[in-house]
């Protein structure tokens, strides 16, 4: 990121502050924050009985199921399911799902042949952006990018020559997705959370745009292992806080509950499938090194109020980082997600271990901790630092 994108980024995450301030400390956000905590850890002690559970209540609901131990193993399937359902086009609608970003999981599939459109606003114009179009939020990828900046990656991408008016900006994007919606019968979306006794999973939206993305003829979702909780209560609980540290709104537009394919009982009370949504749901969950993973890690909700308040991040922006997943989160999680080995090594001391993310995270998750664990249980240096650590192993001295 330039100095200028840094500079917009840091005036977004201004303004997010100034509207969730008020809500993260209100009562009622802190009793969530607190039950939502306890969900988390729980869940993630207990995930192994989680994903036993949760594959009886799907089957139960009808809904498909894989588990990928890591990210060529979910592109396999994915391409699989797509190329049975629309082998000519390979068209597939996509919403927004870190989880995807994790495994580059859009690329793969254009690699592949699949033609694959962003619905969320922010993705979509990070792939219209095609060159250094990584997120640089969690909720809002598009956070750093100024409205001329914006208004010009629109025109050359899309042929237009509109004004750098918001509206008009939403208006020409949302016409340019449109026309691919209902030319798809596949749709991609990840889930925040999954309800293992229930056999449902919630997606969490303000756009709408996941709608689309559900009612496709197949509904494939990609979601860690780590997005199982108990019930479809847990999981709007978690939707709800998400939403007060994501966006700094109380709730969002939408939180959809999916339990099955489309159905109805409308005609002597005898089940049929489908009617208007999808007549097939398959779930993948990915492993992809979080069986390995400290515990803590996979506490996260996804909002990234981590990076809002993150020194480094707001210095340096989403280079502080790994693909999807920013700030000092995504550099401990690359340990695991890339068989323990740290993306860049002089990253993991990019760190000031000063506590910003876990003080502001709404599950506590101890970053700045696990930062330091993960750096002495490794051998990774920055280069000045190995220099001075090899002159006292050879001449007994730091110096040459």
């Amino acid at each position: 990121m330039d100095e200028n994108e840094i500079k917009q980024m840091k005036k977004s995450f201004k303004m997010l502050k100034s509207r969730s301030s008020e809500i993260i400390n209100n009562p009622r956000t802190k009793k969530l924050q607190k039950r939502v905590q306890k969900i988390r850890k729980d869940a993630i002690d207990n995930n192994d009985e989680l994903i036993d559970e949760v594959k009886e209540s799907f089957k139960r609901n009808d809904i498909e199921y894989y588990f990928a131990a890591d990210g060529d193993e979910a592109i396999d399937i994915m391409l699989k399911l797509i190329n049975e359902y629309d082998p000519e086009n390979k068209l597939v609608i996509k919403s927004k799902s870190n989880t995807m970003g994790e495994i580059n999981g859009r690329h793969k599939l254009e690699d592949n042949g699949v033609k694959v459109v962003e619905t969320d606003l922010g993705d979509r114009l990070l792939q219209l952006k095609k060159h250094d179009n990584r997120p640089s939020h969690n909720t809002a990828p598009a956070a750093h990018l100024s409205i001329g900046e914006i208004t010009d990656i629109v025109n050359n991408a899309l042929g237009t020559d509109i004004p750098p008016v918001h509206q008009i900006i939403l208006e020409t994007c949302r016409a340019d997705v449109l026309k691919y919606v209902n030319k798809a019968k596949v749709g991609i979306t990840g889930a925040n959370a999954i309800a293992a006794e229930d056999g449902a999973f919630t997606i969490v939206h303000n756009e709408y745009n996941v709608a689309y993305a559900i009612s496709r003829n197949l509904h494939i979702v990609l979601a860690g292992i780590d997005k199982l909780v108990p019930t479809v209560e847990d999981c709007v609980s978690i939707c709800k806080l998400e939403a007060v540290y994501g966006t700094g709104t109380p709730i969002s537009s939408y939180i959809n509950v999916v339990s099955g394919p489309s159905k109805t009982a409308d005609i002597e009370k005898k089940l049929l499938k489908p009617m208007y949504g999808a007549e097939r749901v398959v779930v993948i969950f990915l492993d992809n090194g979080r069986s390995k993973s400290i515990d803590e890690c996979l506490w996260c909700i996804n909002c990234g109020n981590c990076v809002v308040s993150c020194p480094v991040y707001n210095s340096v922006g989403n280079d502080f980082g790994f693909n999807y997943y920013l700030g000092g989160r995504g550099i401990a999680m690359s340990r695991y997600l890339n068989e323990n080995e740290i993306k860049d090594d002089d990253k993991l001391y990019m760190c000031t271990l000063c506590g910003m993310c876990t003080l502001n995270c709404p599950v506590a998750t101890p970053t700045n901790k696990i930062m330091e664990k993960i750096r002495s249980e490794t051998d990774y240096h920055m280069k000045p630092h190995k220099h001075i650590r090899d002159n006292i192993e050879t001449n007994g001295s730091p110096y040459d």
